[in-house]
């Protein structure tokens, strides 16, 4: 066990850090606005959909915090050193493409936020374009202007989960949650007619409009697991932890780190889904949860304006909690697998950064300079697509794992039989999400 000479709540937050981290960055805003159109459209049911999510992605988590202790190199230098470089900057390039996704959604989310401070809640195009050159300017300024940006980067994340909570919590409390609903849904079931367009996308017409499109069935449902399970997100534990200074001696810390930061992502998540389920399930259509300013509108006449204003502020810092830290993943790995150092104060996972949040944002205002575009319909989708790469990123964290394992490390057996059962469910999701833009170009 680890000895913490601090004591009560210094102890406790000791303890904690990492896993915050990884956690600030998936309650980003496709598990706010996947989580909110679950709830929505099939109430409490798929609760346990929300916990297996959990259950998988702490096990990622907790494995990646044994591999950042057990190996004395990097993520992918290791990978490179035992399979070749080539696997390891594919591994890089995977990575940030996610991340590049992640990062659109970040910022379109941000101006989702922002919307109801807006006549009709609609903003210009100069002020869109306003809002995220200075908000990136702004975190390029911190990126660069810290010398050591791992502390700064800990304690804020945490001030914007604890943001989180407070906004979603009051929600919640308010909202008429079920209990014996609650209690249903913790229980594995599938609602009556889940299955009814089968498992796999497949091309519709529009009948009114003779237009022929993609429909993925329940698509929100697979973006809540692929923002609640994020792979590349565990994977990050492993530098993080080697950021932090742990050691094999205090895997402990890790274990409480892991446990600790992803329970307080899959309690927000379940805030978000039950106050939907209580609010908004049989009273409104999914399809018109389009924005923001439509969320947080279905939620005035029940809660007011207080709670409406909090909810908003729930999502911008989500969005902002995501902002900075998903792009140095990106970074970072991507340097990592190059053979560059992979610290988030190195110059060549800072350059890395800034790429991918330019990336986010040229690519997000010329998405949002699209009049009639439903942003959250873009959300999802960027969130959904990330399951992709997922397959292999869980395979590489098993493999290390394993290799740990051998070098006679004491990694929970556990860890692996529920990473497996992770790299299925992310295999399976993937294959969809692959079949849908196949048909995408078929059209």
């Amino acid at each position: 066990m680890v000895k913490v000479s601090k004591s009560g709540l210094r102890s406790i937050f000791y303890l904690i850090g990492p896993a915050i981290i990884v956690a600030s960055v998936v309650l980003g805003p496709g598990s706010i606005v996947t989580s909110s159109k679950v709830g929505c459209e099939f109430g409490y049911e798929l609760l346990w959909v929300l916990g297996m999510s959990g259950i998988m992605m702490v096990s990622m988590v907790m494995l990646s915090a044994w591999i950042g202790v057990s190996h004395s190199k990097s993520f992918c230098t290791e990978i490179a050193e035992r399979l070749g470089r080539p696997l390891a900057v594919a591994i890089g390039v995977t990575v940030f493409g996610i991340v590049a996704g992640f990062q659109v959604s970040n910022n379109v989310a941000i101006l989702l936020a922002f919307e109801p401070f807006f006549d009709n809640g609609q903003i210009p195009l100069n002020y869109k374009i306003g809002i995220l050159l200075v908000l990136n300017l702004l975190l390029i300024g911190v990126l660069f202007g810290l010398k050591k940006i791992y502390k700064p980067i800990e304690k804020l994340m945490m001030g914007l989960v604890l943001m989180m909570l407070i906004g979603f919590a009051v929600n919640f409390f308010f909202a008429g949650v079920s209990i014996s609903g609650v209690l249903r849904g913790i229980l594995p079931s599938i609602p009556d007619g889940f299955f009814e367009n089968g498992f796999f996308p497949q091309i519709s017409e529009d009948n009114e409009t003779q237009k022929r499109f993609v429909s993925m069935p329940f698509g929100a449902v697979q973006g809540m697991i692929a923002t609640t399970f994020s792979v590349a997100g565990a994977m990050y534990q492993a530098y993080l932890v080697k950021e932090k200074g742990w050691t094999l001696e205090k895997i402990r810390a890790g274990e409480v780190d892991s446990i600790f930061g992803i329970t307080i992502l899959i309690g927000i998540s379940g805030l978000i889904l039950c106050t939907a389920a209580a609010v908004l399930h049989g009273n409104v259509a999914p399809s018109e949860l389009n924005s923001a300013t439509a969320v947080a509108n279905q939620l005035r006449p029940s809660f007011g304006n207080a709670a409406y204003f909090l909810f908003c502020l729930g999502i911008f810092a989500g969005a902002f909690s995501s902002f900075l830290v998903n792009a140095m993943i990106g970074g970072s790995v991507l340097a990592d697998s190059i053979g560059k150092t992979s610290s988030i104060d190195g110059i060549w996972t800072k350059s890395f950064t800034v790429s991918a949040l330019a990336f986010g944002m040229v690519l997000a205002i010329a998405v949002s300079s699209i009049e009639n575009l439903a942003v959250t319909d873009i959300i999802v989708y960027a969130q959904a697509l990330t399951v992709i790469g997922n397959p292999g990123l869980a395979a590489a964290i098993l493999y290390l794992g394993h290799q740990a394992k051998k070098e006679g490390k004491p990694v929970p057996s556990w860890l692996f039989v529920v990473g497996y059962v992770g790299l299925f469910v992310v295999s399976a999701l993937g294959l969809r999400t692959a079949l849908s833009i196949w048909l995408s170009f078929t059209l």
